[in-house]
């Protein structure tokens, strides 16, 4: 394999393993259920983790850099939830939507509408 695709395919697992931390409880959150919360939130701001740097826009649009790659993808607010697709490179994340919890400046955000994994975003 060369090279280049092998750096490749670590920088991307370990973006998946940044994302894919068991869910603990949520006590000191609070969860995010209206799209007009969320924006006031994100408007203007980036959402930033170690190595990741997201902007997710009103219109629709997810955009950033992760792990030296550009993040590019689309989302809505369904039903209480975030649910987007986007991808980092040449890979694709996939569709999923997300219960949204804040403390602080700490945006949580739970995959498979709060069943799954977690990541945690500053807003910045």
């Amino acid at each position: 394999m060369p090279a280049r695709s092998v750096s490749t395919l670590l920088v991307a697992l370990s973006f998946l393993l940044i994302l894919a931390v068991p869910a603990p409880a949520a006590s000191e959150f609070r969860q995010v259920s209206e799209r007009e919360t969320f924006l006031r939130l994100v408007e203007g701001r980036e959402l930033r983790r170690f190595g990741i740097r997201l902007e997710v826009t009103p219109d629709g649009e997810i955009r950033g850099r992760a792990f030296g790659y550009t993040v590019t993808g689309a989302w809505d607010w369904e039903g209480g939830y975030f649910c987007r697709d986007m991808a980092y490179g040449r890979n694709p994340v996939g569709y999923n939507c997300q219960a949204v919890l804040l403390r602080g400046d700490t945006l949580r955000f739970i995959s498979d509408q709060g069943q799954g994994e977690f990541a945690d975003l500053r807003l910045r």
